[in-house]
């Protein structure tokens, strides 16, 4: 798939030069459930928490998040090590797991806690992102503008206990079946060489 090549070259050439035995990603790319099912089997990604970035309210629930009223968007943190893995890989599987051009929504999710967002954690997280975004643009991997937002992390709030692992812990629930199994399934076909042995 030309799409899937042209992002790994560049995640290869937009490296991260940091030497470091572990690194933080905070990604928004809609419902949290889908993101933690496909970065938990990330071949170098050490550990996925979903959680709430973005907003003015501090410790917001669940339930808060999904009224629209905190700011938040749902996250996932991934703790990976870029020895094995690098930022701009991470961001390769992103643009590939989720529409990047639908502004405040994923499919049926609508609403700003399910924009699609990188909260870069340095500078040099900020520079990959912003080239990854412009090569996507310039390559027409997507008929539609990219709307991703680049915004500097500031918090990251972990979302209840019963949304870690939701996708593991509950593969017969209806969302399961319907939106997060087909998105892990595409994942799966598209990254096979990158996934955990």
């Amino acid at each position: 798939m030309k799409g899937v090549f042209i992002l790994f070259t560049a995640a290869l050439f937009f490296m991260s030069s940091e030497a470091k035995n572990k690194e933080v990603a905070t990604l928004g790319a809609g419902c949290f459930w889908c993101v933690e099912a496909i970065y938990d089997q990330l071949e170098g990604v050490i550990s996925v928490e979903s959680g709430y970035s973005g907003g003015q309210t501090d410790k917001p629930t669940y339930k808060e998040v999904c009224e629209g009223t905190t700011g938040h968007a749902e996250v996932c943190q991934i703790t990976f090590d870029p020895e094995v893995i690098s930022f701009g890989e991470i961001l390769a599987v992103f643009w590939s797991v989720h529409d990047p051009t639908t502004l405040n929504r994923q499919g049926a999710d609508v609403g700003t806690q399910y924009r699609s967002v990188v909260y870069y954690h340095n500078q040099e997280q900020k520079r990959i992102a912003e080239a990854q975004i412009k090569l996507v643009g310039d390559e027409k991997l997507y008929e539609d503008p990219i709307v991703t937002e680049v915004t500097a992390f500031d918090k990251f709030y972990q979302a209840e206990d019963y949304h870690q692992e939701y996708f593991a812990n509950n593969p017969e629930n209806q969302y399961c079946r319907m939106v997060v199994g087909p998105k892990v399934e595409k994942f799966e076909k598209l990254f096979k060489d990158q996934l955990k042995k």
